[in-house]
C-alpha cells in the first residue's frame, strides 16, 4: 500500500474510488480485473448552483500544463462548448493553473434588486420646550399644534423601482427582484394620493392640524376658539384638537380626543376639566384650581405652574416654576431644576420626581412618591403583546395579498371596489401599526427587566422638613433641611 501510494502522486489524473477494495487487491492475489479507481479527465468542469460560475480544474501536473500548453487549452475549450458555456468567459493565463485546483473560468452577471420605495411625511408639531440663550427652558413658549389647509402637502411616496436583470453563464437572462413597495400610512377620510411628477403625493382633503392616530397619520379635525371658554361658547367637548386663544373660565370644561392648548398668558382659573382623550394638554400659563380644575391627558401635560388642582397624565408631566398643593399622577415629574417647587400636595411618579425644592420653611406637608414596577406584571403583559403580534402577523399576510391583487386592477376600479380597496389598506395599516406599538412596548419592558432601573427622588437644591418621600414599600419624613437624589440602596432609603 505505502509503495502504491507513489503512483497517484505520479498520475494526478487517477483516482482512487475505494481504498478498501484496493487493499484487498493488494493482500490476496486475483485473476479477475479489480476496479479500484477512475482515469479522469485532463480537464473537468463544474457549474454552480445557481449558474452563475463555471469553474475547471486540470487534473495534471504543473510540468504536464508547461509542456502541453496548446492541449490543455483545447480541452477547456472543448469543455465550455460541451457544458454550453456561452457568458461571461474569462481568458486565463494557463501557466498560472494550479493542478488540482478549480479556477473560475466564466462569471455570470447578477441580477440588481430594484431600488425600494420611499416615503416621506410632513413633520409634525416637536412638543418640547424652547431652551433660551441662557440654558434655560421655556415650557410656556411651545409649538404646540401644526396648522395645514385643504390640499396643504402631508407627505409623497417614490415609488419601487424595477431591478437589472442579470445573465448566467448559459446565457440566460435572470430575472431581477423589483424594489420592495411601501404604503403610505393615512387616514382616507382626511387625505388622498395623487400622482405628481412621477411621485404619489399626499395632501389634505381638509383644513386642521396635523396629527396621527393609531400609527397612522391623520389631519384631525382642529377648533379654534379666538377668545374665552366661557359663557358664549359653553362647555366644549370636540373630536380633533382644540386650541383656546384665550382662557378656560371658572366651572366650564374642555374635552378634545386631540391635543388641547389653552394659550392665555393668564392660564385659567377654577375650570372644572381640561382633557385630552388621546394626546396632550398644553396650558401656556398655569392654573389657579380652587380644588376643583381636573387636567387629565393621554400623554404629557405642560404648563407654567399649578395651584390647587389635579394633573394625570399617562406620559409625563412638566412644570415650569410650581406645584402648590397639587394631586399630581404621571410616570414622571419634572420641574426645572433650578427654580421649580413642589409645596403641599401629592407627586406620584412611576419612575421618577425632579423639583428644584420640596416644601417649604413652615413644613408644609408634601409627599414625593416612586411607586417603581411590578416585574410580575410587566412580563405577563410582555407574553400577551407578543401573542396579539402572532396573530396580527397571520391577519396582516393574507391582507397584503390581497391588497397587492387589487392594486393591479387599481384603474379599472368601481367607486364601490375603489372603498373595499382602500378600507383592506387601512385595516392592513391599523395592524402593521398595533404590531409596532406592541413590539415597541415589548421591548420597553424588556429593557425594563434587564436593566437595574433607578427610580429616584431628585431634590436639587432644598428638601425642607415636612417632605415626606417614598420610594417602593420604602418611606420617611425628611428631618432637616438636606438635598439630593434619594433612593433604595441596599434595601433601604438614602435620605
Amino acid at each position: 500500500m505505502k509503495k502504491f501510494e507513489e503512483y497517484p502522486r505520479k498520475n494526478p489524473r487517477f483516482k482512487v474510488t475505494s481504498f478498501m477494495t484496493l487493499k484487498k487487491a493488494l493482500s490476496a492475489k486475483s485473476t479477475e480485473p479489480i476496479e479500484i479507481g477512475n482515469w479522469i479527465d485532463l480537464v473537468e468542469l463544474d457549474v454552480s448552483l445557481d449558474y452563475m460560475q463555471a469553474l475547471i480544474t486540470v487534473n495534471e501536473s504543473k510540468s504536464y500544463i508547461e509542456e502541453n500548453i496548446i492541449e490543455v487549452q483545447s480541452q477547456i475549450h472543448i469543455a465550455l462548448e460541451k457544458n454550453n458555456i456561452t457568458y461571461g468567459k474569462k481568458n486565463i493565463d494557463i501557466l498560472s493553473l494550479k493542478p488540482g485546483k478549480p479556477f473560475i473560468i466564466a462569471q455570470g452577471t447578477p441580477s440588481q434588486k430594484g431600488l425600494d420605495a420611499q416615503v416621506s411625511y410632513l413633520a409634525q408639531a416637536e412638543k418640547k420646550p424652547v431652551i433660551n440663550e441662557d440654558g434655560k427652558a421655556d415650557y410656556f413658549d411651545m409649538n404646540f399644534l401644526k396648522e395645514i389647509h385643504e390640499g396643504s402637502w402631508l407627505g409623497e411616496k417614490i415609488p419601487a423601482k424595477e431591478g437589472v436583470d442579470g445573465t448566467n453563464v448559459y446565457g440566460e437572462t435572470v430575472k431581477a427582484a423589483p424594489g420592495d413597495d411601501i404604503t403610505l400610512k393615512y387616514d382616507p377620510k382626511t387625505a388622498y394620493e395623487i400622482e405628481e411628477g412621477g411621485k404619489i403625493v399626499l395632501r389634505s382633503k381638509t383644513k386642521g392640524v396635523i396629527g396621527e392616530v393609531n400609527g397612522v397619520l391623520s389631519v384631525l379635525k382642529h377648533l379654534v376658539v379666538d377668545g374665552d371658554v366661557g359663557i358664549e361658547t359653553g362647555n366644549l367637548k370636540f373630536d380633533g384638537s382644540i386650541q383656546v386663544k384665550g382662557t378656560v373660565m371658572a366651572g366650564y370644561s374642555v374635552i378634545a380626543s386631540g391635543d388641547v392648548s389653552i394659550e392665555g398668558k393668564d392660564g385659567v382659573n377654577s375650570a372644572e376639566l381640561i382633557k385630552s382623550a388621546e394626546g396632550d394638554v398644553f396650558i401656556k400659563g398655569g392654573i389657579f384650581g380652587r380644588g376643583v380644575t381636573k387636567v387629565e391627558a393621554h400623554n404629557n401635560i405642560y404648563l407654567k405652574h399649578a395651584n390647587e388642582c389635579t394633573l394625570d397624565a399617562k406620559e409625563n408631566i412638566h412644570i415650569g416654576f410650581y406645584a402648590l398643593g397639587v394631586s399630581m399622577f404621571a410616570n414622571e415629574i419634572i420641574l426645572d431644576e433650578r427654580k421649580g417647587k413642589i409645596i403641599g400636595g401629592k407627586a406620584v411618579a412611576v419612575h421618577s420626581i425632579t423639583t428644584a425644592y420640596s416644601s417649604n420653611s413652615m413644613e408644609r406637608k408634601t409627599e414625593l412618591i416612586v411607586q417603581g414596577i411590578d416585574r410580575k406584571i410587566l412580563t405577563e403583559n410582555a407574553k400577551m403583546l407578543a401573542e396579539k403580534i402572532v396573530q396580527h402577523q397571520e391577519e396582516s399576510t393574507k391582507l397584503n395579498y390581497q391588497i397587492s391583487q387589487l392594486g393591479q386592477f387599481k384603474g379599472k376600479m368601481t367607486t364601490q371596489q375603489n372603498g373595499m380597496y382602500e378600507q383592506v389598506k387601512q385595516k392592513y395599516n391599523l395592524l402593521q401599526q398595533e404590531m409596532k406599538e406592541a413590539d415597541k412596548e415589548i421591548q420597553r419592558i424588556l429593557r425594563m427587566l434587564r436593566s437595574k432601573a433607578e427610580y429616584y427622588v431628585n431634590v436639587t437644591k432644598e428638601a425642607n422638613p415636612g417632605t415626606y418621600i417614598q420610594i417602593g414599600n420604602k418611606s420617611t419624613f425628611v428631618a432637616s433641611t438636606t438635598k439630593g437624589k434619594f433612593k433604595l440602596e441596599n434595601g433601604e432609603l438614602n435620605v
